[in-house]
C-alpha cells in the first residue's frame, strides 16, 4: 500500500516542485514504484518529469469525473505521472458538491496497492486542490527558503492543516521542514531558521537535519525532463537530496533500479 506524501507551501518559489522531481527520481532509483500527482495548474511538474498535459487525461479530468485516475496516469521515463494543466485553475469554482474534499482520496484509494509512493505537487494556494491534498496524504513535507516571506506562508498554512486534522483526515502528520537554497553563511538564515523551528514545534514536527543548496544543475535538470538526481547524480544537491529522501523514508537511497 502506497505512502503518499504532499509537498506544501502558500508561498511560491520554494522548490516544492524541484524537490518533488528529486524525490521521484531517487525513490525510482531505488527500485520504488512511484507516482506524481500533479495538482498545481501551472504544470510545472508535469513538465519537468517529461510527460504530456495537453492531448492526455489529466487530473482535472479525475476531478471532473470524466475519467478513473487509472486512465490519466502516464508511464514517464522517471515515474508514472498524472500531469495538470490550466483547466485545473477553474476546480475551485466547479466542484460544489458535498464531498468534494474527499475525491482525491477516494480515487487512490482503489490504485494504492499498485505503487510504494505517491508524491503529491501542490498548488502556492490555500484551495479545494490543497485540501484534497492534505485529505488524502499521510504526510506533509513543507519546503520553504530561509526568507521572511516564506516563513510568513508556513504560518498561514499552519491553521489549515489543524483544520483538515480536525475534519477530514486526523491520521495526517507533518513530516517536516525541509530548508532549501540554503546558506549558512548569512545571518538572516540563521534568524529564520530559529524562527522555523518555533513553528515546526507549533505543528509537533521539526526541521529535516538536511539542507538542499542552491545550484545550477537543479535549475537545468527540468529542460531535460529529468530530475537533479538523475541529471547530475555526482552533484552536490543531488547528494542533499538523497540524504533528505533517506531521512524522510527511513530507506537508503543509491540503490541501483530493479
Amino acid at each position: 500500500m502506497a505512502k503518499v506524501i504532499a509537498l506544501t507551501n502558500q508561498k511560491g518559489g520554494v522548490g516544492k516542485t524541484t524537490t518533488c522531481c528529486a524525490v521521484c527520481g531517487g525513490l525510482s532509483e531505488m527500485g520504488k514504484r512511484v507516482l506524481a500527482i500533479d495538482l498545481d495548474p501551472q504544470g510545472n511538474l508535469s513538465f519537468s518529469l517529461g510527460t504530456e498535459s495537453e492531448d492526455a487525461y489529466t487530473i482535472y479530468d479525475v476531478f471532473k469525473g470524466n475519467c478513473d485516475i487509472e486512465d490519466a496516469i502516464q508511464h514517464g521515463d522517471i515515474c508514472d505521472v498524472i500531469s495538470s494543466n490550466i483547466l485545473l485553475s477553474g476546480v475551485e469554482l466547479e466542484l460544489t458538491g458535498v464531498g468534494r474534499e474527499y475525491i482525491l482520496r477516494e480515487q487512490l484509494d482503489t490504485i494504492k496497492d499498485k505503487y510504494d509512493y505517491v508524491i503529491l505537487d501542490t498548488p502556492p494556494a490555500l484551495s479545494v486542490l490543497t485540501i484534497n491534498a492534505y485529505t488524502a496524504a499521510d504526510g506533509l513535507v513543507i519546503p520553504m527558503l530561509c526568507e521572511i516571506l516564506s516563513l510568513q506562508g508556513i504560518a498561514q498554512l499552519k491553521q489549515t492543516i489543524f483544520a483538515v486534522q480536525r475534519y477530514y483526515n486526523k491520521d495526517l502528520k507533518v513530516e517536516g521542514i525541509l530548508l532549501n537554497k540554503y546558506n549558512p553563511r548569512l545571518t538572516l538564515t540563521k534568524d529564520v531558521e530559529d524562527l522555523a523551528g518555533v513553528i515546526a514545534m507549533q505543528l509537533d514536527t521539526k526541521i529535516f537535519k538536511s539542507r538542499i543548496s542552491a545550484s545550477v544543475c537543479i535549475a537545468e535538470a527540468p529542460a531535460h525532463g529529468e530530475s537533479v538526481i538523475t541529471y547530475s547524480p555526482k552533484s552536490k544537491s543531488a547528494q542533499e537530496y538523497k540524504a533528505f529522501i533517506t531521512e524522510l523514508t527511513g530507506e537508503r537511497s543509491g540503490a541501483k533500479k530493479k
